[in-house]
């Protein structure tokens, strides 16, 4: 059930419920399930017992018991069956149901009989006869005894894809529906619960958790708790050779210990500083630590959200902060996505679009509106290319997806949740017409569904109830702007926030990529324009600009490369990538090296994909480059970006 205001037939149940979604009408936010049914059954609490061990080479395995305490809701549903999100990775061995806390029956537990059926190519469905069935109100203590390996969402390092090269390395990933290959769960973000866990390691490793609070305990093991209801997909564990250094009151970095410097002197006193404008702006930030876990190189993604304990790629290391503001999404994700969620994958716009303004708030208050504006235009540009390669009118181009059943949720992940949806809550901004009317109903919002995961319907149900006289003017069905159009017709944005403030930094940017595209160099004009002060989304478009007008004039870029060493010997990934891209687009051999050495420092699929493809779509030397670059690299990258970079090589088709 929805939480929020009840409806005709809906209850609102108690904080850290399953809340069982009817599945609606088409189109409608109800879509088909990616979990199996919860049933009568809320979730209280959930216990980990886990032990990890690293085999000589490949997966190593978890051990693992899971203590579910759970509610009957409700009489007669369900019958005398559970029913759990699994994954054929996932070998169940034992499943047990507690005697009552004090009361008499075996201390092991009875014995259930349990069997995995399949459920859809992302997992199965693990059911646990019961002894009768329950009633409302009952209290149940289920155990279950389980051992995960090489599952989607648990992650094992060789030491060669680790920073340091020593040590093997283990961590798992949860999003979207990945955590039932970690423990057996209810994997559903409607579903929010307290959890905790004890973590045995080996000797030489440490493990951390997305957790409120962690103790080392003897014999090397880990006891953590989450005091907060979150969902299973945030629930993050990590084993490696890692250690931390205070970056503020709240604060410390997790990293290899010969990435900690570097990630101490990049964040100390950064993240305090985005955390009080947040706290500003959104209302109190309630996980306790804002700590960051600097990942191996083979890390394929930017950054994940963990509450308290967020992953991020050391692609953010750059040397000169000129990155750290990278860190502002994830940190918003600590009131929109980790505190408000959305109920179903398919309004995932309620997490990125939330985010994507929250994040911009942020910026605006940190570094100006200009700035802000000129990040968001590379933003719109992005969705731009996503909805010019699929099709305006693609049913992904919607904010509320219909998934249907056995569809991966995360196939479905694109550009518009978070593009789209930041233009739909922009929207909402410009109906207010008032910036602190409008913050000050983003704080109440968050103090509304702290702690729930809710629907589109409930969002936009209180955002009129908030503002009355808004809803009294019919603004939810302006012809063009209907909020049931932004919702359910794919497409373009029908509203477009105000991006004008950034052309005071564009304009100059586009000024100097049209001087360095021309024939004949105009240097007293070049040399007139000043990029030292230029923060990294400007010179990021500037570099977009000229990469638009590439190639250029033979010698242009040799002289550009001489010219700016802020940019051609630069160790931000960002603009590493695009230099990267210019060297190969204008067949720069004497730089061929850059393209090798960024390719050997990291694995992050959105650097290195664009990378191969440019390689392999051009001249021969860089398709040799591209071969002799994977051959010499692919054990350090993850298996699905091996996988994607063999399908662009044609080395072998990509395996899902």
């Amino acid at each position: 059930i929805p939480h929020g205001s009840p409806t005709p037939g809906h209850t609102c149940l108690p904080r850290s419920c399953i809340y069982i979604l009817p599945r609606g009408p088409p189109g409608s936010s109800h879509g088909p399930l990616c979990w199996v049914s919860a049933g009568p059954w809320s979730l209280r609490h959930l216990h980990l017992d886990l032990r990890v061990s690293f085999a000589a080479a490949g997966a190593g395995r978890l051990q693992g018991r899971a203590r579910l305490e759970l509610r009957c809701e409700r009489d007669g549903a369900g019958g005398a069956e559970l029913r759990l999100d699994a994954h054929p990775a996932l070998a169940v061995s034992r499943a047990a149901l507690l005697p009552p806390p004090g009361g008499p029956g075996d201390a092991a537990g009875q014995a259930l009989p349990v069997e995995s059926r399949p459920f859809a190519s992302y997992g199965s469905a693990l059911h646990i006869a019961l002894p009768q069935a329950p009633r409302a109100g009952q209290l149940l203590t289920l155990l279950i005894d389980y051992e995960a390996g090489e599952g989607p969402g648990v992650c094992w390092l060789s030491p060669e894809q680790t920073a340091g090269k020593q040590k093997p390395y283990m961590y798992t990933q949860g999003q979207a529906v990945l955590n039932r290959s970690f423990f057996p769960c209810f994997d559903t973000p409607s579903v929010k619960f307290t959890y905790s866990a004890t973590v045995k390691v080996p000797e030489g490793f440490t493990a951390v958790m997305s957790a409120t609070s962690w103790e080392k305990q003897k014999d090397n093991t880990f006891v953590f708790k989450m005091s907060q209801p979150i969902p299973s997909y945030l629930i993050a564990l990590v084993v490696g050779d890692i250690v931390s250094a205070d970056v503020g009151p709240r604060s410390r970095v997790w990293a290899e210990p010969c990435l900690i410097e570097a990630a101490k002197k990049e964040y100390d006193g950064v993240i305090e500083e985005f955390l009080v404008v947040g706290e500003k702006l959104f209302g109190p930030y309630v996980w306790g630590r804002y700590d960051i876990l600097f990942m191996p190189p083979s890390f394929p993604f930017g950054g994940m959200e963990n509450p308290c304990l967020t992953f991020v790629t050391p692609c953010l290391l750059a040397g000169d902060r000129s990155l750290v503001d990278v860190i502002i999404h994830e940190i918003s994700h600590s009131w929109f996505g980790n505190l408000v969620t959305n109920a179903t994958w398919g309004e995932f716009w309620l997490n990125e679009g939330f985010t994507m303004y929250a994040q911009r708030r942020i910026s605006t208050e940190v570094y100006g509106l200009p700035y802000t504006c000129l990040e968001a235009a590379t933003g719109r540009a992005l969705l731009r290319q996503h909805m010019d390669a699929t099709g305006e009118d693609h049913p992904l181009n919607k904010l509320r997806v219909v998934i249907e059943p056995g569809v991966n949720p995360d196939d479905t992940y694109n550009e518009t949740p978070y593009e789209k949806g930041y233009c739909f809550v922009s929207y909402l901004a410009h109906l207010v017409g008032n910036q602190s009317k409008f913050d000050a109903f983003l704080q109440a919002y968050v103090n509304r569904f702290k702690f729930q995961s809710i629907t589109a319907d409930d969002t936009l149900g209180f955002f009129l109830e908030y503002f009355p006289e808004l809803k009294e003017k019919g603004v939810d069905s302006i012809p063009g702007f209907e909020f049931d159009r932004w919702l359910n017709t794919p497409g373009w944005p029908p509203y477009l926030p105000d991006l004008s403030p950034g052309q005071q930094l564009m304009r100059p940017a586009e000024e100097l990529a049209e001087l360095w595209a021309a024939d004949s160099l105009n240097m007293e004009a070049i040399e007139a324009v000043d990029i030292m002060g230029w923060r990294t989304y400007q010179l990021v478009y500037f570099l977009d600009q000229v990469l638009q007008k590439s190639p250029l004039p033979e010698g242009n870029v040799k002289r550009l490369s001489k010219m700016y060493p802020k940019i051609s010997k630069a160790q931000n990934a960002e603009l590493r990538l695009r230099w990267c891209q210019i060297v190969l687009k204008n067949n720069l051999e004497a730089e061929y090296s850059k393209v090798k050495d960024f390719l050997h420092s990291q694995g992050k699929q959105k650097y290195t994909l664009p990378l191969y493809r440019a390689m392999w779509g051009g001249s021969e030397a860089t398709r040799a480059l591209a071969m002799e670059t994977f051959s010499a690299t692919a054990p350090q990258l993850h298996v699905n970006v091996q996988n994607y970079v063999k399908k662009i090589l044609g080395l072998a088709a990509a395996e899902a």
